[in-house]
């Protein structure tokens, strides 16, 4: 009887390589509405609890909040120290996101949408679009790094 020794080592050295190769090739795990989802809770909590503690709350700690006719807020602890000079119990501010997108490493994103901000006493309301840019924290949450809006739609 014929030995097939060569045949074998082959036929190994083949399914090794395989299995090196699939186990190195990164499968793509979808993210898919998992930002748009975290916007919307980070909305409502705006509109249950107020908006400084939402942010607060959603914020990573070296976030960064642009505002109109102020320098940029750098850091968690700086919001914190702006907030506690503020009142939000005359409004409530809510979003809507409309879109996101996703890194393909999945660690990086970003939702826009827009936004209305209603005066509680008179009723009035303004309105615009927001940008937030999310960060994966090592935790698996979602926190967000950069977040700015507009003013001015009717």
């Amino acid at each position: 009887m014929k030995k097939k020794s060569g045949f074998n080592i082959v036929l190994f050295v083949f399914i090794i390589s395989l299995i090196m190769i699939l186990s190195c090739t990164r499968s793509k795990i979808s993210h898919a509405g998992i930002l748009l989802k975290t916007d919307r809770e980070f909305s409502d909590l705006s509109e249950r609890e107020g908006m400084f503690k939402a942010f607060l709350a959603y914020i990573a700690d070296d976030g960064v909040v642009l505002k109109d006719y102020s320098y940029p807020s750098v850091g968690k602890e700086t919001l914190k120290k702006y907030y506690s000079q503020q009142t939000d119990t005359t409004f409530t501010l809510r979003w809507a996101p409309v879109f996101e997108k996703i890194s393909e490493s999945g660690d990086l994103g970003y939702t826009y949408g827009f936004w209305t901000n209603t005066n509680k006493l008179t009723g009035r309301t303004a309105n615009g679009t927001y940008l937030t840019i999310w960060q994966k924290q090592k935790d698996g949450s979602w926190k967000f790094v950069l977040d700015t809006g507009t003013q001015g739609l009717p």
